[in-house]
């Protein structure tokens, strides 16, 4: 009811202040469990997505923002639950798979659920390879994954600014893909051929320059650099 209630208030306001160019909102399907995959430019991203999408879509959000006292962690609370956010911790290994079980458990619940599968904002404009986390889930929910192509969002909200600015995006929705036919979820095989076709549809969309490589932070310690040099093609 608080998503409704937040849609119902906020998507005019970002409509009229923004006048954002939105594609093939009805491509989203009406019912049912859907995993919306986009590209990543901004920390307002989710928001801009569950904002304008044709069904209130959920997606993940630091716990932090759930937890603060006084009237601050109150208001940072009610907005992030309005909008659709999932708190979670966010890290690797254990941490990395509860937020994709708690992206599951939307899904199976018939709701639609955002993920990105760079993984963590794109900081030259360039689209990197994706995760397979984004195929994980749609083969295991058996769900249809709709990506999105965003422009412009870096500038409404620049990495590492907190203020947001005005300026026009656009937001294009794709035709829902079907991934079961790349095999099952429990494929590496699979699920890196699906997420591949993902992005390639998000980068046909969105235009940018495909990376080709992870986006990711330079490797810290010998742990790290040594998971790295033997993580599997299909890990999650």
């Amino acid at each position: 009811m608080l998503n409704l209630l937040a849609r119902l208030v906020l998507t005019p306001i970002a409509r009229l202040v923004f006048r954002p160019v939105v594609i093939g909102r009805r491509r989203m399907p009406r019912t049912g469990g859907v995993v919306v995959a986009s590209n990543h430019l901004s920390f307002i991203d989710s928001v801009v997505i569950s904002l304008l999408a044709r069904r209130p879509v959920s997606f993940l959000a630091k716990a932090d923002y759930f937890t603060g006292r006084g009237l601050k962690g109150a208001l940072s609370r009610a907005f992030f639950t309005g909008v659709g956010a999932i708190p979670v911790e966010r890290g690797a290994g254990k941490a990395a798979q509860d937020a994709l079980d708690a992206g599951l458990a939307r899904l199976q619940a018939g709701q639609p659920f955002s993920i990105y599968p760079e993984g963590t904002r794109s900081r030259d404009g360039r689209l990197y390879r994706g995760k397979t986390g984004v195929a994980w889930l749609a083969l295991t929910a058996g769900v249809p994954v709709v990506p999105v192509a965003l422009r412009g969002t870096q500038d409404l909200q620049p990495v590492g600014s907190r203020r947001i600015r005005l300026a026009r995006i656009r937001v294009e929705f794709g035709d829902p893909i079907d991934v079961s036919g790349f095999g099952p979820a429990s494929s590496g095989r699979a699920r890196r051929q699906a997420t591949d076709a993902i992005m390639a549809e998000i980068q046909r969309m969105s235009g940018q320059e495909y990376a080709g490589v992870y986006n990711e932070p330079p490797a810290h310690g010998m742990v790290e650099k040594v998971r790295r040099a033997f993580r599997s093609p299909g890990e999650l």
